[in-house]
């Protein structure tokens, strides 16, 4: 019988083997569900359109977070940190998905955008890769995708990749909208994640515990023509990292 387990990063990918084949939704290894997911452009998926989130561009219109480094987690297809290049930020870009980053990069370059993108797990690449530290981390739709042990995997790379005074801005399934509202053992006792997990106010105070709140509230609900996304089932938040505190909660010297 083998007994491998040493670290938490073993602890981690044994908890990653029970939600095969979901796992292909947060790490780099198997098929590539989300490469699946990108690869037909003409679906009518919300989030495909070409356009910011609501929520961003209004924390940048009132100058919560203002240009510096940013990475982008889960960019998708690009359209958040299109935004943020134009506005003058330094971005680097982060998916699982090669579709996903081949349709980010045409955007960039019909835009003529400089971003670095990089396709793999956020949580594997090394701080070279990364290329942080970063003023602003962003993330729409990548947190709740995430089995509860991973926000362990989370909080480690706010940690090490989140500039002192930086800023995470984050969209998540709001609780009594889209996503799950089982209790976190439930998952595993199911090896199942019904499609991403739904989130309270409370919740996402307790996990981020560590960063000062600035905002939480509903994403707006933007119309087919405006010129932002926005879908009330979504959390948005910001939330900044002050100089001796780290995300996960401890003191820095």
């Amino acid at each position: 019988m083998d007994r491998n387990i040493r670290t938490v990063d073993d602890v981690l990918k044994l908890l990653d083997g029970l939600f095969a084949p979901e796992a292909d939704r947060w790490t780099a290894d198997g098929a590539g569900w989300w490469d699946g997911f990108y690869t037909d452009r003409s679906k009518p998926v919300p989030f495909f359109v070409a356009k910011p989130d609501e929520n961003l561009v209004s924390c940048l219109d009132r100058s919560l977070i203002t240009p510096g480094r940013a990475l982008d987690l889960g960019c998708g297809p690009g359209r958040n940190a299109l935004h943020l290049a134009s506005l003058g930020f330094q971005v680097d870009a982060v998916d699982l998905s090669p579709a996903a980053i081949s349709w980010a990069e045409e955007r960039a370059r019909e835009a003529g955008a400089d971003i670095r993108f990089r396709c793999g797990d956020a949580f594997a690449l090394s701080e070279a890769e990364l290329g942080g530290p970063y003023d602003l981390i962003h993330d729409s739709g990548c947190f709740h995708h995430l089995p509860p042990h991973r926000r362990v995997s989370y909080l480690a790379l706010l940690d090490r990749a989140l500039a002192p005074g930086g800023h995470l801005a984050l969209t998540c399934f709001a609780a009594g909208g889209m996503g799950s509202e089982l209790p976190d053992a439930e998952f595993y006792r199911q090896s199942g994640l019904h499609g991403g997990l739904a989130y309270t106010p409370d919740s996402l105070r307790r996990i981020f515990s560590g960063l000062t709140e600035v905002e939480l509230r509903r994403m707006r609900d933007e119309p087919p023509e405006s010129r932002y996304f926005g879908e009330p089932f979504l959390w948005t938040a910001l939330f900044r990292r002050d100089v001796q505190t780290s995300p996960g909660g401890s003191r820095t010297e």
